[in-house]
């Protein structure tokens, strides 16, 4: 079969590998869609330590089942198109007995210990198929949308932590398509308003597409966070996530935090700058509560599964570009240039 092989720094090569040979419990799908993340072009740029090439990447995917060696009473089976859940926690860990499994301290997950969907066909775990993993698929929903389950569910895990209600003001730095997820659930979820912030670009103007109530360029001389104090009153935004990789983003989210406001620090930074000065007087004297998020518990998955197929959710909006294969390092081209939001490889192609 035809997969992209992430090599090395900077080097995918599309070639034939051998097709997969089923263990007893596993399932193989043949992939339909399967979404660029961000941290796929952070790998391929600059490499990850908990992944040793040759590696195929790829875990935000979705597919058809072709060939099963599961158990009978697994309900999934052979024709059912799925999305998977990707973490495959111990189970005996502390976080996972405190049903934390997103943080479990060994967790394994596709793309990372297991080849991803950046390939015609992908293996599933005898474990994932076990602890129920694979999702059917019970709508028409295309592919490429179903794709988006894996970081919509990502996004639902950090609202969990905000609850975000009719009363609320809500930020979003970073105008990408995580970003977006985020202000589309803030909107799901009955916020009053909904800002978008990000440097000016194409991201910034294909932002005010969405159902935003303003998109506010940040600039290197801050006037964005007068901006932003001018469109609450002087209040500040009930809820500030930062869904960007900016030191600079997380030290500003405090400053328009209101009082007693929630902050959500989504995006990760970059190893070679993982501290923000954050003003911490701020956090004290306007009883803010700071928090983060990681990965997605089961739960927050299947919701977004849900969610996607409601027809609530734009994801047509979301999926900007269709690649084959042989394109897979153009889509890391596009997001650098941020002249896409969320490109999708259909090995079909």
């Amino acid at each position: 079969m035809k997969a992209a092989v992430y090599e090395g720094l900077e080097t995918i090569v599309v070639r034939d590998v051998p097709d997969p040979v089923l263990e007893d419990g596993e399932m193989l799908l043949k992939v339909e869609a399967c979404c660029v993340c961000g941290s796929d072009r952070r790998t391929y740029r600059h490499g990850h330590a908990s992944i040793p090439p040759p590696r195929v990447l790829g875990h935000e995917f979705c597919g058809t089942v072709v060939e099963s060696r599961a158990p009978e009473h697994i309900d999934v089976k052979l024709g059912d198109r799925v999305v998977m859940y990707i973490v495959m926690p111990c189970g005996t860990c502390p976080p996972c007995m405190e049903g934390k499994v997103n943080i479990c301290l060994t967790r394994k997950t596709m793309a990372y210990h297991f080849d991803g969907a950046y390939a015609e066909y992908t293996k599933i775990p005898a474990v994932a198929v076990a602890a129920g993993n694979l999702i059917k698929v019970e709508s028409d929903t295309p592919s490429a949308h179903m794709a988006l389950s894996e970081p919509t569910g990502c996004a639902i895990n950090a609202h969990g932590r905000l609850n975000i209600g009719l009363k609320d003001t809500v930020a979003v730095f970073g105008a990408g398509p995580v970003g977006m997820i985020h202000a589309l659930l803030a909107r799901l979820q009955g916020a009053q308003k909904v800002f978008m912030l990000a440097h000016p670009g194409q991201r910034l103007e294909n932002a005010a597409a969405f159902d935003v109530d303003a998109c506010v360029a940040v600039t290197d001389d801050g006037v964005h966070k007068d901006e932003i104090m001018k469109l609450t009153g002087g209040a500040g935004c009930s809820v500030v996530i930062s869904a960007c990789n900016s030191p600079q983003a997380q030290i500003d989210a405090v400053e328009i935090a209101a009082r007693s406001g929630r902050i959500e620090l989504f995006g990760g930074l970059p190893k070679s700058e993982p501290t923000a000065a954050i003003n911490t007087n701020l956090l004290h004297y306007k009883e803010i509560t700071l928090t983060g998020s990681f990965s997605e518990k089961m739960s927050d998955f299947q919701a977004a599964v849900a969610l996607i197929q409601s027809g609530r959710f734009p994801a047509d909006k979301l999926v900007t570009h269709m690649l084959p294969l042989g394109r897979m390092t153009e889509a890391f081209d596009l997001m650098d240039a941020g002249e896409c939001l969320k490109p999708c490889i259909d090995p079909r192609l």
